[in-house]
C-alpha cells in the first residue's frame, strides 16, 4: 500500500491499490506553489486517500475558484490539491510518497505555460493545457 507524508513528518497518509501514472503540470500556479518548473501529481480516488495522522496539521489555500491546495502548517510541504468540480479524487504530490514508487510519468501538462527557463528533453507526451 503506497504511503507518505510531509518533510517535517506531522502529516503521513496511505493510498490504497495501484498508483494511477504521474502526470507533469507546468501550469503557473503549480509552478509558484511547488517553487520548482513544474509539479508532479498522481490522481487518486477520494475514497482511497486517508490521512494517518496529522490532520490537524494540513491547511488549506484556496489558490482559485473551487481549487484547494493543502500542505503542512509546519514545513509547507504541499500534500495533495482538490477541486469542487472533481470531489470523487484528490492529486497526491508525487514527491511526498515514500519509496519504492512504481508509478511512473505519463506527460506534461500546461507547456503552453511552462517556465521559459526549462526544457523537456524526457519524449513524453506533451499538451499546450489539459487533455
Amino acid at each position: 500500500m503506497p504511503h507518505g507524508g510531509c518533510l517535517c513528518g506531522a502529516i503521513r497518509y496511505r493510498i490504497e491499490g495501484e498508483l494511477a501514472s504521474i502526470e507533469i503540470c507546468h501550469c503557473s500556479q503549480c509552478r509558484r506553489a511547488q517553487g520548482t518548473p513544474f509539479a508532479t501529481n498522481i490522481p487518486v480516488r477520494s475514497d482511497r486517500f486517508s490521512l494517518v495522522q496529522g490532520a490537524e496539521s494540513l491547511k488549506v489555500y484556496a489558490s482559485s475558484p473551487g481549487k484547494e491546495r493543502l500542505f503542512c502548517a509546519h514545513c509547507g510541504s504541499p500534500v495533495i490539491s482538490r477541486r469542487a468540480g472533481v470531489p470523487d479524487w484528490v492529486r497526491v504530490r508525487a514527491g511526498t510518497l515514500d519509496a519504492p514508487v512504481q508509478a511512473r510519468p505519463r506527460a506534461h501538462f500546461h507547456i503552453a505555460s511552462k517556465a521559459d527557463w526549462w526544457e523537456i528533453h524526457d519524449g513524453l507526451p506533451q499538451y499546450a493545457e489539459r487533455d
